[in-house]
């Protein structure tokens, strides 16, 4: 749907109401500009979520067996 911006000024609380309500998007002319309305799409936690590639280099299961048991000194003794 595309409005003069004449027309979405005399019906804005409306329209910005319709457009949240069915996420359609709107356009909006001026001088021969076209501006889009969209609503903002929310995304998901893990949609937010930022990848750290670097952060485990190697197999992660061989962390799990990882035997440290020669590298701890027991200082209570």
């Amino acid at each position: 749907m595309s409005l003069s911006l004449t027309e979405f000024r005399a019906n804005l609380y409306k329209i910005v109401d319709e457009v949240i309500k069915t996420g359609v998007p709107i356009e909006i002319e001026r001088k021969g500009v076209k501006i889009r309305l969209v609503p903002e799409k929310k995304k998901s936690r893990l949609e937010r979520l930022v990848k750290h590639p670097s952060t485990i280099k190697g197999d992660p299961e061989s962390i799990v067996h990882m035997d440290w048991s020669s590298e701890w000194e027991d200082k209570s003794l």
